[in-house]
């Protein structure tokens, strides 16, 4: 379905197109957030396609990688805080494979990852137990008499089985990524189901595309995403640019590049009634590198996203996005991401309700129009009792007809509502 930005009233296709400037039960409800997309860069694993990772996920099964492997830090990162990450991994290579006497063993995908695996057959007869293992510790085991029954998630066999104490995979290798692995990357991510990307990648060429396919989809596509990328002045509401990184409890370093990751979850699992200013980094007990306070001002002003040392911990200076050229039609609110997540939620749930419940269904009538103003006046009420906007009045709504038959037009006002953060107090010694 079409949405996005209107300059004048003339779209061709049918949907919800949205503007903003700074200044019963309903059908539809707040809807859910805390997806991220996470481009990686992995030797193993399903390459060129979307992989969705919760906290049921096993990784082992997925990606051939233990869960503290240092190749899934990132993905650590994003979800300890993204209800859900949609893993896209780069690159490919050759898989590893094992041949002899007709029996072909061959690593379910490509990679270096697949020379860690080995296959060990046990029993005096068919059907043999049939055991997988990563780096020497099994991670599945079932039943065969040959190639054709074996239902695994990480190897394919063809052929006769007997017994052997380890058949070893080799000859997996990586490849390299190509400019053409981003443009499939992006081409995919524009039809896929998320609300922040996340780009821990330095070079300045990824970066950019990521801020151009961020803005296409904000603003021609209606898909209201914000991304995240390390240290990049932007200037854009749908872009974070995440100025230093952090050291974890364990000594590990996590670098601005690397920190992209969490801040997309954090961003992604935030509420719309919640600011992420001051939100402890999970597991992190300093900011790294530290920095001085006239440098923390400096790349504040610049719109950076900033990790500072509080008591042993590392929390979130200030829950903003690069936006720093303030105008009449996007004032300084705009910069706020919480402001960011109530006007991209609302976007995203109106033009939902209207294409659910209103389009080719509903009349274009007085008594429909009414019906619809009545819809969106429920909905807004919802988010005035999550403190996320301030309470609605009937004249936030204004439902008209359009120059012709089939067009709606709707005035909505909201004020979001903003999290303390700055605190001015005068005491009077007596």
């Amino acid at each position: 379905m079409a949405g996005g930005t209107f300059t004048a009233r003339n779209k061709v296709r049918p949907g919800a197109y949205i503007n903003f400037t700074s200044e019963a039960k309903p059908l539809g409800t707040v809807g859910e957030r805390g997806r991220v997309l996470l481009p990686m860069e992995l030797p193993f694993g399903p390459a060129g396609e979307a992989v969705k990772v919760t906290s049921d996920t096993d990784v082992r099964l997925t990606f051939g990688l233990e869960s503290g492997d240092n190749a899934l830090l990132t993905l650590r990162e994003a979800a300890k805080r993204a209800g859900e990450v949609i893993v896209w991994r780069l690159g490919g290579g050759e898989k590893a494979a094992f041949s002899k006497d007709g029996l072909m063993i061959t690593a379910k995908w490509p990679g270096s990852g697949g020379n860690e695996l080995t296959v060990s057959v046990s029993g005096e007869a068919a059907p043999y137990t049939v055991e997988v293992k990563l780096k020497g510790r099994a991670v599945e085991t079932f039943s065969a008499a040959e190639g054709s029954g074996v239902n695994s998630a990480l190897v394919d066999i063809s052929g006769v089985l007997s017994p052997s104490a380890g058949y070893a995979l080799t000859g997996g290798s990586d490849g390299e990524i190509t400019a053409e692995d981003w443009e499939s990357f992006f081409t995919a991510a524009a039809v896929l189901d998320f609300n922040v990307l996340a780009i821990p990648f330095e070079e300045s060429d990824i970066i950019a595309k990521a801020v151009k396919f961020t803005k296409e989809m904000r603003e021609q596509e209606g898909r209201k995403i914000q991304a995240v990328v390390p240290d990049t002045e932007a200037d854009y509401e749908g872009i974070i640019s995440v100025k230093n990184g952090v050291i974890l409890e364990d000594g590990t370093v996590i670098s601005k590049t690397e920190a992209a990751a969490f801040a997309a979850g954090m961003t992604a699992g935030a509420g719309v009634n919640e600011s992420c200013t001051y939100a402890v980094y999970d597991g992190a007990v300093d900011a790294y590198p530290r920095m001085k306070e006239s440098e923390i001002i400096e790349a504040l002003k610049a719109g950076h996203l900033v990790f500072t040392a509080r008591g042993g911990k590392a929390v979130i200076e200030k829950d903003q996005n690069t936006l720093t050229s303030f105008s009449p039609e996007k004032g300084k609110a705009f910069s706020k991401n919480r402001v960011i997540r109530v006007l991209d939620m609302l976007a995203e749930d109106v033009q939902r309700i209207f294409e659910d419940y209103y389009l080719g269904k509903a009349s274009n009538s007085a008594d429909g129009r009414r019906l619809y103003q009545a819809e969106l006046l429920a909905y807004l009420r919802q988010l005035s009792e999550i403190s996320a906007i301030e309470e609605p009045v009937g004249e936030d709504v204004v439902v008209s007809a359009g120059s012709e038959p089939d067009i709606v037009i709707v005035e909505l006002a909201v004020q979001p509502v903003d999290s303390m953060e700055k605190l001015y107090m005068t005491v009077t010694v007596r």
